[in-house]
Formats: structure tokens, sequence, C-alpha cells
């Protein structure tokens, strides 16, 4: 596919990779925790936000499962080797987690150092942060891609120092979700549970708003360190859960340094140099959001929609890539309205209504707020 097509079709997979916009912000509700095994102190959701906010953990390792079921067609082929230059680049590797069932091994080691491995039995893919480099690793073909991490830029901070205005203790955190709910969202402790073998809370946070496509997000919370240890997203759909997913071994001691080794006697291909705007295809910006020029945040909490301008009208039918047409067409229904017309792509979780003129309307809301929003013309 060539690098033109390989644009087109990545302003695609928008609608997926901005799903956490409609669950931007949330309330607290406290209660207490059923009773339950392990039979753990009861304890608020409050209490247990603050647990989370607190947790010191720098260090652990382990493996982890993740199960994705949004009701996508296959993603294979549609980034079609995006770069075209090492089977290790993670723009198309990476989308192999927006559906089925994946085991991962991860290892972390403070802010400068994470590794995670998709197993894929015999072969192994790595992302590995060290420092200033990021390295993407493929066993199967034995080839390396790597990019520097610029670190903050213009306005951003150095490592260590906090930016003002930002909550300097767990009950500061606390109280500023609570602030910035403003009544859409109800979360609770919903008993405990047993997940790596470690007692946990279960933090179950549930829409109080209509027409959100989210039915819950459950949270087992380590009730020693209060480290998250499983997360589960269920779709108003109902059926299996968008995403599940969890640790089903952890350790929290220090792994080794040479966890965070870089491949060695593998073809390299090198990513953008160090302070170079890397785009679309690199490392930094996976989702080809990159590509928009104007958003616009509209509604609040669990029922926000993000619009999106992409500058062109929407591609004829003859210049879609034939793997990007295929994915489209199973997911997207016509509609008309005052706005004009365009094409609804509805997953489980996430729809995008995207205009013949080129806007986009994606949240986690139901097809008709969005026919909303666009006929609003907000």
């Amino acid at each position: 596919m060539a690098p033109n097509e390989n644009r087109r079709a990545s302003r695609y997979v928008v609608p997926v990779a901005v799903a956490a916009v409609a669950a931007a912000t949330i309330g607290l509700v406290p209660a207490l925790a059923a009773s339950g095994d392990p039979d753990l102190p009861e304890i608020t959701a409050q209490e247990l936000v603050e647990k989370i906010a607190a947790s010191d953990t720098q260090a652990l390792s382990g493996t982890f499962k993740i199960s994705t079921d949004l009701g996508l067609p296959s993603f294979a082929g549609l980034t079609g080797g995006a770069g075209g230059s090492s089977s290790a680049d993670p723009q198309e590797r990476l989308t192999e987690l927006f559906s089925g069932t994946h085991t991962l091994r991860l290892a972390a080691d403070g802010p400068d150092r994470q590794k995670v491995t998709l197993l894929d039995g015999s072969d192994e893919y790595s992302l590995i942060h060290d420092g200033d480099d990021v390295w993407a690793y493929d066993s199967k073909s034995n080839e390396a891609y790597h990019e520097k991490d610029g670190g903050p830029k213009d306005g951003g901070h150095k490592a260590g120092e906090k930016p003002e205005n930002l909550p300097s203790t767990p009950k500061e955190l606390a109280d500023e979700i609570l602030k910035a709910a403003d009544g859409t969202t109800s979360i609770t402790v919903g008993g405990t549970a047993k997940v790596a073998g470690r007692d946990a809370y279960q933090l179950v946070v549930k829409p109080k708003q209509s027409g959100s496509t989210v039915e819950s997000v459950k949270v087992a919370v380590d009730a020693a360190t209060g480290t998250p240890l499983k997360f589960t997203l269920s779709s108003t759909e109902g059926g299996k859960p968008v995403v599940d997913a969890g640790f089903t071994k952890i350790d929290f001691g220090k792994p080794a340094a040479s966890a965070f080794a870089a491949p060695k006697g593998a073809k390299v291909t090198e990513g953008f140099p160090e302070g170079e705007d890397k785009g679309p295809q690199g490392l930094g910006d996976l989702t080809g959001l990159g590509d928009f020029s104007g958003t616009n945040v509209i509604g609040e909490g669990w029922t926000t929609i993000a619009k999106l301008d992409t500058g062109a009208p929407a591609p004829k039918d003859s210049e879609v890539p034939a793997e990007a047409k295929g994915f489209l067409d199973a997911l997207g229904d016509k509609v008309t309205g005052k706005f004009g017309s365009g094409t609804v792509f509805k997953t489980k979780l996430v729809n995008a209504l995207m205009t013949d003129d080129g806007k986009v309307y994606v949240g986690a809301v139901t097809q008709d707020a969005l026919v909303d929003a666009a006929n609003a013309g907000r």
C-alpha cells in the first residue's frame, strides 16, 4: 500500500482510538464493600480512589491477559505495513490488540524503564522504553524499530517536576474528581475478588447519563498496594465485555536490568530523530490523530462527543484502499439529516459519524446522539 493510502486508511481508525473521550470525568458515590471472598475491611469508594492515587508502586513484572470484543472485523492489513520499512514498526502490530485474546508479559522499573511483550506462540513482539530510547522488536523477523524519546517539549515539565495546580495528595485528587464529575457517574465498591493470587477490592463505575454505550467499568484494586490489577469495560449491548484485561501473575519485586536490554544482532530501522515531528507514523502517535486540524468537545461526562474536522470531503469509493473499504463496509450505515449526509461507523463501544463534507463526530454514545450533534451544527 502506498504512503498516501496508509494515511487515508489510518483516518478511519480514529473512531476506535478515542474511546476515552466519553469517560473523561467521573463522580463519587460513597458505598461500603459488600461481603465476599476474600474477607477484607470495609472501605468507601472515595477511600478506595484515594488508595489508588496513593499507590507508590514503581516496580513490577508479570503476565497480563487481555480480551477485546469491539464487534469489529479484523484489523489485519488495514495499515498495510505502515511506514513500509520494518515488520517491527508498531503502527500495524499494535492493532492486533483491538480484537481477540492476547497474552502479554510486562515489566516496569520506575517511569523511565518499561517493557511490554506480546506473546504469539514461540514468537514475541516487544516495546521497550529505556531512558531516552524507545525500541520495538519482532523476534520472528529479527527486526527492530528505534526512536529517541525527546522528553518534554516547550511548555512541558522536567522529570520529577509537578505541574502547577495539580493535586498533591490522594485526598486532594479524590476531591478534584468529585468536583469535576458534577453528578454524571456513580462509583461504588462492588465487593472483593482474587486476582493473580492477590486480595482485591472491586471498584464499579457506571454512567448516570442516558445515551452512553458504556454499561459499567470495573477495576480490581490490590488491597495491599492500591495497584489496579484488572480492568473490565462492558457495553450496554451486553454479551462479552468490550475489554477484559488483567494480571494472571504479578510480582512487585524489581525486574532485572537485562529485562530492558535493547535487541542485539537485529536489523534496525531508525524512526524520527530527536526533536523532529513524529507525525502519525511514529511511536508517538499510533492512532492517526495528527491528521486532524480542528477538535471541538461537545457535551460532558459519558455523553461527550468529539468533533473533528478532517479539512477534506470524504473520499470516493474509488479512492479508498480495498482493505479499508472492506473494513468500512462492515461497520458503516448511511444516514441523513439537517447536516446533509454521511456514514455512521459503529462498534460495541465507540460510534462515529463521518459527514460527506469531512467532519467527524465521535464518542461512546448512540447513533441518535451523534446525528443530533451534527444537526445542531456545533
